[in-house]
């Protein structure tokens, strides 16, 4: 995730530098044929295609507010991970003993998460904390994170029965692996299912279509300053359907993405901290970006 807004403003521009030549050259080529070879197809009336561009404005609007609400939506399902996971180790300390293998387990869930929604490589941060023992039994899992919540049942319950602790407060603790799981659940629920493709593709298309034909109706008012009136347009449109493409996926490896690296390391430090482990030391901002 960008965090310095300067960067953000480069990788925004970085990203759309592209798109923004090829309008650029189109533009002036619109221009030399109708003002040196005067194009009488060229004189397409402009009222239809500010109408147009409108609605086209609208659609991307509600396109992008749709993606904003999935990347929200990730965050604050992340957010009840982190607020359960702490909540977790609290129990385990003051309630089970402070067994350091379910501790260490939980440590290890957000980072098997991570890797399952963003197909991000965190085997290193998994070996590291999952004890070997459960590792083993999970091993082969086409889903490691529910495989881990799974081992973490066992052990509450095998500790409750030693410990002699009564249902009630065992449920109270079980209840928590079920809220994981259902925050789990939510963010699958977004990594499976991507924006329809009249939300996705069509706006492009849209897009696209219409910074072509623009200069083409630009050009009788504007003359030889169309390539700047155009372009300029043409950067709204395409920064509008870039953000909303950057903001539709937000676990995959972009500088877009929500920094699931950053969260679960925050994690692991909380819980490792509860039971006097040293933690790593957080991860750090890399040219502006929060991985």
């Amino acid at each position: 995730m960008i965090v310095n807004k300067r960067i953000g403003l480069l990788v925004l521009m970085r990203e759309s530098m592209g798109a923004l030549v090829l309008l650029a050259a189109w533009d002036f080529a619109v221009v030399v044929l109708y003002q040196l070879f005067h194009q009488e197809w060229m004189e397409i009336p402009g009222l239809p295609l500010s109408l147009i561009g409108s609605a086209i404005a609208l659609f991307m609007n509600v396109r992008n507010n749709s993606a904003y609400a999935r990347w929200w939506e990730g965050r604050t399902l992340w957010g009840a991970v982190t607020n359960n996971s702490r909540s977790f180790g609290r129990q385990v300390v003051t309630i089970l003993g402070g067994r350091k293998d379910l501790v260490r387990a939980m440590a290890a869930y957000p980072h098997a998460l991570r890797q399952a929604l963003g197909e991000i490589d965190a085997s290193e941060d998994i070996a590291r904390l999952l004890p070997s023992e459960m590792a083993q039994r999970i091993h082969g899992w086409v889903n490691q994170p529910n495989g881990i919540l799974l081992e973490l049942g066992r052990g509450v319950t095998e500790e409750s029965t030693r410990l002699g602790i009564d249902g009630a407060l065992h449920g109270q603790i079980d209840r928590i692996l079920s809220d994981l799981a259902n925050a789990q659940g939510g963010l699958e629920r977004i990594r499976k299912t991507p924006l329809p493709i009249q939300y996705s593709a069509v706006p492009r298309v849209l897009a696209n279509v219409f910074c072509i034909v623009l200069p083409i109706s630009a050009v009788q008012t504007l003359g030889w300053l169309t390539p700047l009136g155009s372009s300029l347009v043409g950067v709204l449109f395409v920064v509008l359907d870039k953000m909303g493409g950057d903001l539709q996926e937000p676990f995959r490896a972009s500088p877009h993405a929500l920094p699931m690296a950053t969260m679960a390391r925050g994690i692991e430090t909380d819980l490792l901290q509860s039971i006097g482990d040293a933690p790593l030391p957080p991860i750090p901002v890399k040219n502006g970006i929060q991985l």
